[in-house]
């Protein structure tokens, strides 16, 4: 069994009523307003990256002092995108002295790759 399938058959039944996948069924007008934030958080090349960089980093988590100097921004002006992806629910945080570390939210990720999960078979496997 693939991953994909895995994922898929893992799925409860809340994260089914929320966003059914792309191939499955249209959306509801709700469930499109809450995964266009989720697509609206990501819109942004920056944003798009800092997630990358959080959800890749060994050990689950990054401090902002190691995501700040890959960008040629202000702190502040990476604090604001990092705030952006936190009110998605993209990613949480928590302050340890003077630093912030980041998480990525696997639910929340998972429940974009539910959605743009197609069912459809693919060339190599037709």
């Amino acid at each position: 069994m693939s991953k994909q399938e895995l994922v898929v058959l893992g799925q409860d039944e809340e994260s089914d009523a929320c966003c059914p996948g792309l191939a499955t069924a249209p959306l509801d007008e709700d469930q499109a307003a809450e995964l266009a934030k989720l697509f609206k958080a990501l819109g942004d090349p920056v944003r798009l990256r800092l997630m990358s960089m959080i959800a890749s980093r060994a050990g689950g988590e990054v401090c902002v002092c190691d995501l700040t100097p890959a960008f040629d921004l202000s702190q502040p002006t990476i604090s604001h995108h990092l705030k952006l992806l936190r009110q998605a629910g993209l990613i949480d945080c928590e302050r340890r002295g003077t630093w912030v570390y980041y998480w990525a939210l696997p639910a929340t990720l998972d429940r974009l790759a539910v959605f743009l999960t197609t069912s459809r078979p693919t060339e190599a496997t037709a």
